[in-house]
């Protein structure tokens, strides 16, 4: 191929090799008990069971030093059931299942009582806490065809009902930074929302992304006792500075990482700052399912070594740009807290999972 044709290579056929030659430790089994707070186990999304194969997902768990997995699919009522069977009852400790509300029900009069009903209900049943998910804010409508924000006033009980049923939530809010901005040559995602559509939120159908990290933001103050962990480092890991501001603000506000290696691993230093400032509200995640062992030692690789320009992930190119990541090179105290002691201590459900070591966590809030 001479520089005529190379001029030609379509974006979606480069693939280029770093030639950087750099160390690299691969770390199999992570330095302290796991508790993977944000992954999906159900039938939520396909209609079948994200993880089939019950012995080869409690084998990885096993090799990767996983104590415990967050199951965000529990759904409500017979769904609910389904789950907690699946999991939570037939292995103890090693799963905690939240609970989801029915999102059709704004749609009929009297909506926000039949959904407080229905966080009671799925909490009588045993759900270890709620999901919320991006659909309040972008889709979800009233009986009038009034979007419905999460910092809604109609909503006012059902955040008082996560509070006095002691349900923790997880939430996702936003999305990607790039995924509201416009769609041009200097979107960073450009190669993502062009494979996915449907996940572009930058036109007028939309609110802004400040818009519901603001409502996110007014849910968190109005409600001290709700503990509150946004998935995705908070639904912002873009900018690490409005996180660290959330979290030195608000007592009950926690973020995981799931899904966002990517994003932290271009920023390590910043990121090791984060934790640093605050090892007792960063929990672990990965929203890789079904869970694998590849996915997980990705994570721990990120957490624990120090190497340099390593992928964050499997595909080429990968899914969310074209860039490489570096490790936190974290130490065994943050690690021990955001591997697994944060969730134990967060989750009501999960406190006896990593054996009484969440207990030994300098954290103060509940």
């Amino acid at each position: 191929m001479d520089s005529a044709e190379a001029a030609e290579i379509r974006l979606r056929d480069y693939k280029p090799r770093a030639m950087v030659k750099l160390p690299a430790h691969e770390v199999e089994r992570a330095a302290a008990p796991v508790v993977d707070v944000h992954n999906h186990l159900g039938r939520w999304h396909s209609g079948d069971w994200d993880a089939p194969d019950l012995d080869e997902l409690l084998s990885v768990m096993d090799d990767c030093n996983v104590a415990a997995i967050v199951n965000l699919d529990g759904g409500w009522e017979d769904e609910l059931e389904a789950n907690l069977d699946r999991y939570d009852r037939a292995y103890p400790g090693r799963f905690a299942t939240f609970a989801r509300l029915d999102w059709t029900l704004p749609s009929r009069p009297g909506w926000p009582e039949l959904l407080v009903r229905s966080l009671q209900d799925s909490a009588r049943r045993g759900a270890a806490g709620v999901k919320l998910w991006k659909d309040i804010g972008l889709h979800i409508r009233d009986e009038n065809d009034k979007l419905v924000m999460i910092n809604d006033e109609r909503l006012s009980d059902m955040w008082s009902a996560f509070g006095e049923l002691s349900l923790p939530v997880l939430i996702h809010t936003a999305d990607p930074a790039a995924f509201f901005e416009p769609l041009d040559g200097n979107n960073e995602r450009i190669e993502e929302l062009t494979r996915h559509p449907d996940w572009y939120f930058g036109d007028s159908r939309f609110p802004r992304m400040q818009v519901l990290l603001d409502a996110l933001e007014d849910v968190v103050a109005a409600h001290p006792d709700v503990t509150v962990i946004g998935a995705h480092v908070g639904c912002y890991a873009e900018d690490l500075g409005w996180v660290d501001r959330m979290l030195s603000t608000y007592p009950n506000f926690n973020v995981d990482i799931a899904a966002r290696i990517a994003e932290l691993g271009r920023q390590p230093r910043a990121t090791r700052a984060l934790v640093d400032r605050h090892p007792d509200r960063v929990l672990f995640g990965t929203d890789s399912f079904p869970p694998n062992r590849e996915a997980f030692r990705r994570y721990f690789r990120f957490l624990e070594t120090a190497d340099e320009h390593f992928p964050y992930s499997g595909s080429n190119p990968p899914g969310s740009g074209r860039w490489t990541i570096s490790g936190l090179d974290l130490g065994q105290e943050a690690l021990r807290q955001v591997y697994g002691a944060n969730a134990a201590r967060l989750v009501p459900a999960l406190r006896d999972s990593l054996g009484g070591t969440a207990g030994e966590s300098t954290a103060t809030n509940a």
